[in-house]
């Protein structure tokens, strides 16, 4: 008879390759848990109350309307506009378009401040701020409304320039809105609710460390626009949150001409807030990875604020 002799011994026992599958069937089934868990919070994140909100909008516009000639525009802007509208996190800005009216003529300044006079007449007991660009409006139910005056122009708007009684020049937030849409729709819809879920998670750090909405969004475009990963709500937001502790640490430019940089707050790259800043981010990495190795749902709802 012919033959080696030989047999083949495999690498791992047969109790060993169960235990191994067991493991892999345990981690799928948290990962399952937690994209059930944070697909059933994007549906409270996305509970706005839009009958109350546009109730507020239109006591508004009839607030500015009322000693001027002519009609002023109303149109969302701020992440209402782009869907990242996050409840009880998002402002809800609006642009309030002046040019078809008598207040064409005027200054930022006069603006701002006939908005403030206008409302506080028909809303006595409401809170009413006035800022560099915008009159902030919060109501009893607790939403917040920010009405930022511009002139409405053919290819774009004009708003007010921050520390200057003075129009901007030309300045283009749709232009961003497209380009978050476009990668929105690449990444088969998925980016607009990491964003949501982000700006949730981002709201648990301290006021001092957490990042602007507009900031988030930025950081969005820059890393989905070539994600290949898995389009799990799970893998998509570690892995957002993994790649935004170090993007934070550059400035961004802002393609909307607002303002030279979306992330200008931070001040210069790697400087001190944009370090502090990063290290909650590694942090907040950190947490999401030993929960994911004791496989706890419950310390993913902690990151989350439940």
């Amino acid at each position: 008879m012919g033959g080696g002799g030989g047999y083949f011994k495999p690498e791992k026992s047969l109790d060993e390759l169960l235990k191994e599958n067991s493991n892999k069937e345990e981690v799928e089934s948290f990962k399952q848990d937690v994209n059930t868990y944070l697909s059933n919070l994007l549906v409270n994140v996305n509970d706005r109350d839009t009958e109350k909100i546009q109730t507020h909008i239109d006591t508004l516009k009839k607030a500015l309307e009322k000693e001027i000639e002519g009609a002023i525009e109303l149109k969302f802007g701020g992440s209402v506009s782009k869907h990242t509208y996050a409840n009880g996190l998002s402002d809800i800005d609006i642009l309030v378009g002046i040019n078809k009216s008598s207040l064409a003529n005027s200054t930022p300044s006069e603006v701002l401040n006939y908005f403030q006079e206008m409302i506080k007449e028909r809303l006595p007991g409401t809170k009413v701020k006035v800022g560099d660009l915008a009159v902030t409006v919060k109501f009893s139910s607790e939403h917040e409304i920010q009405l930022l005056p511009s002139v409405i122009t053919k290819t774009g708007h004009r708003i007010a320039v921050p520390g200057k009684n003075e129009w901007s020049n030309v300045v283009r937030p749709q232009k961003f809105a497209e380009k978050l849409t476009q990668i929105n729709r690449e990444n088969s819809g998925r980016v607009v609710p990491i964003i949501k879920l982000f700006k949730v998670i981002n709201n648990q750090l301290a006021k001092g460390l957490q990042l602007s909405g507009y900031h988030i969004e930025s950081l969005a475009i820059n890393f989905f626009k070539s994600y290949k990963g898995d389009m799990k709500y799970h893998t998509m937001v570690k892995e957002f949150c993994n790649y935004s502790q170090k993007a934070v640490l550059t400035p961004i430019k802002d393609s909307t001409g607002q303002s030279i940089n979306v992330d200008g707050y931070l001040g210069s790259s790697g400087s001190i807030n944009r370090r502090q800043i990063s290290k909650a981010l590694e942090r907040l990495s950190n947490k999401m990875n030993r929960s994911d190795s004791q496989k706890s749902l419950d310390e993913w709802k902690k990151l989350l604020g439940e």
